[in-house]
């Protein structure tokens, strides 16, 4: 599988399908409601299956100290309730109430824990609304997933409207077109499979989405097992759903949801450019001709579609066979407190821990994930309520590592302590981590363990005696699958085996993996390897990883060299070899690294990486620039700006307001747009953009086009006013015509901007008309194309409220149309300026929009505009004849009589006169 097509491989939730006598296994639990967690062993029904009676203890057990009774829901129940077309003896209805039935008990509960470990929980009880939104598909991020987590906890809420799991498929206000495939997606640990089991079991229990008659829940990583199948799709199901083998699903009588759940754990080929049509669900073919048919359309045209993937894996569905996007976010500030306080039932230790992880913004910032936060509570709440020695975890690699040891201790507890050594578990567990994170894998086979050198059965002992690291499911199709229980963990855990590798064999795993021959290992075996050099080799591989899926790994490997590491490593296993290399070749390698790379993203990471080994240097040095003011006057080296994007992308509170005339002289020109580029990062993440007068030119306004591209509904404010731009308009115009697009306030004043500019502004206007607020157009020459920004006014959803053309060359015939507009639609725009067109022959015209009852004019400038006594004389009769609602007018530097000026001085005796401020 492809780097980018890695497998969550961390949605460790689990629904249960029968219910296990409450273990004795002293190993901590988590819950979280918000977590990711792929699907539990499905049961395949077969009538020689004696499992249903398990399935039947559901009904009655005890949870948390008490018995819960789960009302059981009788075939004629279902049959009225959703299916009332169907009789009682009806075989079809039948057949629906057992799929309903059984997929209730399927997903009614949760596992504090992993699958086949812990007690169940009903989820009913813990579920709390996930945060759902409307998303854009747009381009791929290349960032490492907790980097993109880093980045969304840095963003102020937005004004996206959250979506209810059980609305996915619901248009929202405004939007009129069906929508038949959903794909939902989100970092690993976030809630998709949460989410999908949500729905599934509200529709089960006959609460949501009752038009739905079959749902069919298909897990990748089940398909997967099957990729060398030929079949239907009937037998397809049949083999999932062994119940519905008496139904005909080609029928247009139901209404059914496929859920394709995991798409990054997808190793089927899903070609959607294969001339292969399938049209008959009788019609034979391999599993992925099955799939790309199905959500194309061709198979079952009617039925609903709803896919969750990580990310990185959205764009293998194409965006065209996509009707909605949504994304599912993790835990906000204040749910992160509230986790841990439902967590942990010592309120006192709950707030420790919560004051503990906001004293370091990097761990505080992964609570983000609702994965991260189970594993901080399970280390921080044994290590702060017990007088344990040490220093309590403030970085990543120490929390992780506190957790390994935890778990290790609680493995000594197993009865296969004797039989499997931690230095065996570790070792081996790690080479799988490390090897298959090297390829993009995260979800493992078997052959994929043998690779390793792993056979099924010992990997079956691994899972037992690591539960909360390593897993073992069996699937529907009751094929092996294998995975670590978050993809943070198995990158600790290659880390540590490319740690150890190095200090007990004088090993660079880097060698082993990319250079097979028998010359390079002889040549390895004599070598000595220096931890400086392995270091080096591991940033170069990470700098070079185009999906940045070796980030988090390096941060890893890098903090378990320091010293304090090397003390907490000593009581997990022994190390052979005597550390006496010192990390400062380490820290000024990265440190030139990040003098040279022109990746803002890498060059974030490699500051983590800095964090890691304890090297604060050009941080603290840039925080005193920026908290003393006198980062303008500073001569800053590359490294140095790279390290003020870093201090202003991971601070505490987000920069609203970008002003490059806070980082450089105002009038040093040339310098502001090299400090644009090295600033874009912070740039995009802002809510108001000044770049007035920057000499920004067409070059520079693609760069910065693409930076907003990437973020488009978070910018609210955009000044490029006095930058020659004029013909890169249409690059801006792409950005305002994204659906998800919410800039209120633009500023393009002196810009020369054309007609042919104006042309594709205003196009991207009418196809995203209604969050701009405020247009300033001023001293572009584009009077030709006023009508078309006329269109744009007399639109419905348009609510323009400041509109500014002054210096545009606007015409009577301009000021005609735009008169023609705010006739038809005049209730929002407030303030309109048209200050030095030659339009005074149309002022007759404003003065009849003046009179309308609806017209909310505020602010009207027509200075210099050739006004003359007559059209006052308009103007003036329009302000006596009703309570207007304009407040300032500005008529000066016009060709006023006397005749003009008295009717206006007049004004002020008439008893409608509401102006504040008139000049004349």
């Amino acid at each position: 599988m492809a780097d980018s097509q890695g497998s969550r491989g961390g949605d460790f939730f689990s629904a249960c399908s029968s219910v296990q006598q409450k273990s004795s296994n002293p190993e901590s639990s988590c819950v979280s409601v918000k977590s990711d967690r792929s699907m539990d062993e499905p049961i395949v029904f077969k009538s020689e299956d004696t499992r249903s009676d398990l399935r039947s203890s559901l009904l009655s057990r005890p949870i948390k100290n008490k018995t819960v009774f789960t009302p059981v829901i009788q075939p004629q129940d279902f049959n009225e309730r959703m299916n009332p077309g169907f009789s009682h003896d009806s075989k079809p209805a039948e057949v629906l109430n057992t799929l309903r039935s059984n997929l209730r008990k399927k997903f009614e509960c949760l596992y504090e824990g992993i699958s086949k470990q812990g007690n169940p929980t009903l989820l009913n009880e813990i579920y709390t609304e996930l945060y759902i939104t409307e998303s854009e598909s747009g381009e791929i991020n290349n960032e490492h997933e907790v980097r993109q987590i880093e980045t969304q906890s840095r963003r102020a809420e937005t004004e996206d409207k959250p979506i209810k799991c059980s609305d996915i498929f619901r248009p929202l206000p405004g939007q009129d077109k069906p929508i038949r495939t959903v794909l939902t997606k989100g970092v690993a640990g976030i809630g998709k499979t949460v989410s999908v089991q949500k729905f599934i079991l509200d529709w089960a229990e006959g609460k949501e989405n009752q038009d739905v008659q079959l749902i069919f829940p298909l897990p990748f990583r089940e398909l997967n097992l099957m990729k060398d199948k030929t079949l239907s799709l009937s037998d397809l199901l049949h083999v999932f759903f062994p119940e519905t083998k008496e139904m005909e699903i080609s029928s247009d009588e139901y209404k059914v949801l496929f859920i394709f759940d995991g798409l990054d754990e997808c190793r089927l080929s899903l070609d959607f450019q294969s001339d292969v049509r399938l049209c008959d669900v009788t019609e034979s073919a391999s599993v992925d001709v099955l799939l790309t048919n199905l959500i194309v359309g061709n198979l079952l045209p009617s039925a609903l579609i709803w896919i969750t993937s990580r990310p990185a894996a959205a764009d293998l569905v194409p965006s065209e066979c996509v009707h909605r996007v949504t994304e599912v976010r993790g835990f906000s500030d204040p749910q992160k407190e509230e986790y841990f306080r439902k967590r942990v039932s010592d309120q006192s230790l709950a707030d420790r821990i919560i004051s503990h992880l906001k004293s370091s913004r990097s761990l505080f910032i992964m609570c983000h994930i609702p994965v991260f936060c189970w594993i901080s509570a399970t280390v921080l709440e044994k290590m702060l309520s017990e007088a344990e020695s040490g220093e309590i975890p403030k970085t990543l690699t120490q929390m992780y590592t506190h957790f390994l040891i935890l778990q290790t201790n609680i493995k000594h507890e197993k009865d296969y302590e004797k039989k499997v050594t931690d230095e065996d578990v570790i070792l081996k567990l790690g080479k799988v981590a490390f090897q298959q994170l090297v390829k993009g894998n995260l979800i493992f086979y078997e052959e994929d363990l043998r690779e390793c050198g792993i056979d099924v059965t010992e990997a079956s002992v691994y899972s037992g005696l690591c539960t909360q690291i390593f897993r073992e499911e069996l699937g529907l199709y009751q094929g092996k699958v294998f995975c670590f229980v978050h993809l943070s963990i198995q990158e600790h855990l290659a880390a540590l085996y490319v740690h150890l590798s190095f200090i007990n064999n004088n090993i660079n795993v880097f060698d082993q993996i990319f250079k097979q021959s028998l010359l390079f290992k002889v040549k390895d075996w004599f070598k000595h390897v220096s931890l400086s050099e392995l270091h080096q080799r591991a940033v170069n591989e990470a700098l070079q990883s185009k999906n940045g899926h070796l980030d988090l790994f390096l941060r890893f490997l890098l903090g378990l060299s320091v010293e304090s590491h090397q003390i907490l490593l000593q009581g997990l296993m022994k190390q052979t070899r005597s550390r006496s290399d010192t990390s400062e070749e380490t820290i000024e390698f990265i440190k030139m690294k990040i003098r040279t790379i022109d990746s803002p993203e890498k060059s974030i990471n490699l500051f983590l990486c800095l964090n890691e080994l304890g090297d604060h240097s050009l941080v603290e040095e840039i925080q005193q620039y920026l908290k003393s003011g006198r980062i303008k006057e500073a001569n800053l080296s590359s490294s140095q700006w790279s390290a003020v994007v870093f201090v202003l992308l991971t601070s505490e509170k987000m920069l609203d307001v970008f002003d490059i005339n806070n980082f450089v002289e105002t009038n040093n020109k040339a310098e502001k747009l090299k400090v644009l580029q090295k600033l874009l990062p912070v740039m995009k993440e802002s809510r108001s953009v000044q770049l007035r007068d920057c000499e920004i030119t067409d070059e520079g306004c693609a760069a910065l086009t693409s930076a907003l591209r990437s973020n488009p509904s978070h910018l609210r404010e955009l000044d490029l006013s006095k930058n020659k731009i004029g013909k890169s308009v249409n690059l801006l115009s792409d950005v305002l015509q994204d659906p998800h697009c919410k800039l209120d306030i633009l500023w393009l004043r002196d810009c020369d901007i054309t007609d042919e500019g104006c042309a594709a502004l205003t196009s991207a206007l009418r196809s995203n008309p209604s969050h701009l607020r405020l247009l300033d157009l001023s001293k572009n020459k584009i009077g030709k194309s006023v009508n078309l920004l006329s269109d744009v006014l007399q639109d419905p959803h348009c609510k323009l409220e400041k509109l500014w053309l002054s210096d545009c060359d606007v015409t009577d015939e301009g000021c005609a149309a735009l008169t023609s507009a705010l006739r038809s639609n005049p209730s929002h725009l407030r303030d309109l300026d048209l200050s030095g067109n030659e339009i005074g022959k149309s002022v007759t015209l404003l003065s009849d929009v003046l009179q309308d009852p609806h017209c909310k004019l505020e602010t009207l400038w027509l200075s210099d505009c050739d006004v003359t006594d007559e059209g006052c004389a308009a103007l003036a009769s329009a302000l006596r004849s009703k309570p207007s609602q304009l407040r300032i007018l500005d008529l000066s530097e016009n060709k006023l009589g006397q005749s003009g000026v008295k009717l206006l001085s007049d004004l002020k005796d008439d008893p409608h006169y509401k102006l504040k401020t008139l000049y004349f």
